[in-house]
């Protein structure tokens, strides 16, 4: 029977990796899906991961219907086996509603993968409402560090290496994006301990190089 599946990670942590070799798995057995992805790295309709692999995709955003993108490639003639949904967290409530639709009526297998919670820990609506409907929730196993070698568990947005917690939730960044490059948007994993304090690799590493300060008198 088709499930609906959550894989969640932190950033880094091989999701998009996890959906391509899902994608060719599926494949191997003969079974035929459709792929979406969101704010690739690659660019518009690519799902890529940090090892090089990259294919063709169809872009979602807040107006793809899900249930009708099956319906119309079915009525085409085309099969449709199953779903790979990369960036899920971006999707809507009513999205992620369309793809649990998806599974109980036409059967069809829906592989989602994101991450569960924003810059300011707070969960993803599209997220929220996979972990509430979801036959499985998969949480990644490979694990992420934070700069100080603990287990990462926590996404930070950086606007020149810092460490910035006002925003919108959603802003196109990356976490290869370099260390104090003025004004530009980053993201960064970060153990709970230091994404409380606030601590990036980059002002970690500042503080560091600072001077001890000399007492007085």
């Amino acid at each position: 029977m088709a499930e609906l599946v959550f894989f969640a990670g932190t950033m880094d942590s091989g999701k998009s990796t996890l959906a391509l070799q899902m994608d060719y798995n599926y494949r191997r057995r003969g079974l035929e899906g459709v792929i979406f992805s969101r704010n690739d790295r690659a660019g518009t309709g690519r799902l890529s991961s940090r090892l090089g692999l990259a294919v063709a995709a169809v872009e979602a955003d807040d107006t793809t219907d899900f249930w009708q993108e099956v319906v119309t490639r079915r009525t085409r003639g085309g099969r449709v086996d199953y779903l790979v949904c990369d960036e899920a967290q971006f999707y809507s409530v009513a999205q992620v509603e369309q793809l649990a639709r998806v599974v109980d009526e036409m059967d069809v297998h829906v592989f989602a993968f994101g991450i569960t919670t924003d810059f300011r820990t707070r969960l993803f609506p599209g997220s929220a409402r996979l972990i509430e409907l979801a036959d499985r929730v998969e949480q990644i196993q490979v694990e992420t560090l934070c700069w100080c070698g603990r287990r990462a568990t926590h996404n930070a947005r950086t606007v020149g290496g810092r460490m910035v917690r006002e925003g919108e939730q959603v802003v196109v960044g990356d976490t290869e994006a370099a260390p104090g490059a003025g004004d530009v948007v980053g993201y960064e994993v970060l153990c709970r301990l230091h994404h409380v304090r606030g601590m990036t690799a980059a002002t970690a590493g500042a503080a560091t190089l600072s001077p001890p300060t000399l007492p007085l008198g």
